[in-house]
């Protein structure tokens, strides 16, 4: 991985406390799916909005790590979600740079379950939040 855990583990505790902070989304009748508005919901890319602090902090963070940084964290999601498998690895961070060259802070934190996605894609690597504090 050429992330360090605390990094992730960083992004999983802000992306914790920014989804807290966002409106919950509630499914309708003939609508798309809350998790398919979730995107709208967020701020806009260049929001300076005092309500959207903690969503603009940590999409600058992590927007200013490197290229590979970000590509595992978007690898590490994947797997977290089950996409790809451990074993996979190389291959998802390989995807990653190719699909998600730009913009990922504001890809990942488009998906509702990006904290609980990190977490376990830590964990199907053999790390955890607990073992980097």
């Amino acid at each position: 991985m050429d992330i360090a855990v605390e990094t992730v583990c960083y992004v999983i505790n802000r992306a914790r406390e920014v989804m807290a902070d966002m409106d919950p989304l509630e499914d309708e009748p003939d609508q798309h799916s809350a998790d398919d508005a979730l995107e709208d919901d967020l701020p806009e890319e260049d929001s300076g909005a005092v309500d959207n602090a903690d969503y603009d902090d940590l999409k600058a963070f992590i927007d200013s790590l490197n290229e590979d940084e970000q590509s595992n964290l978007v690898a590490l999601t994947w797997i977290g979600r089950g996409t790809y498998t451990a074993d996979d690895w190389d291959e998802a961070v390989e995807v990653a740079q190719e699909e998600h060259p730009k913009r990922v802070g504001r890809y990942l934190l488009s998906q509702p379950l990006l904290a609980d996605e990190l977490e376990e894609g830590l964990s199907e690597l053999g790390f955890s939040c607990e073992d980097a504090e």
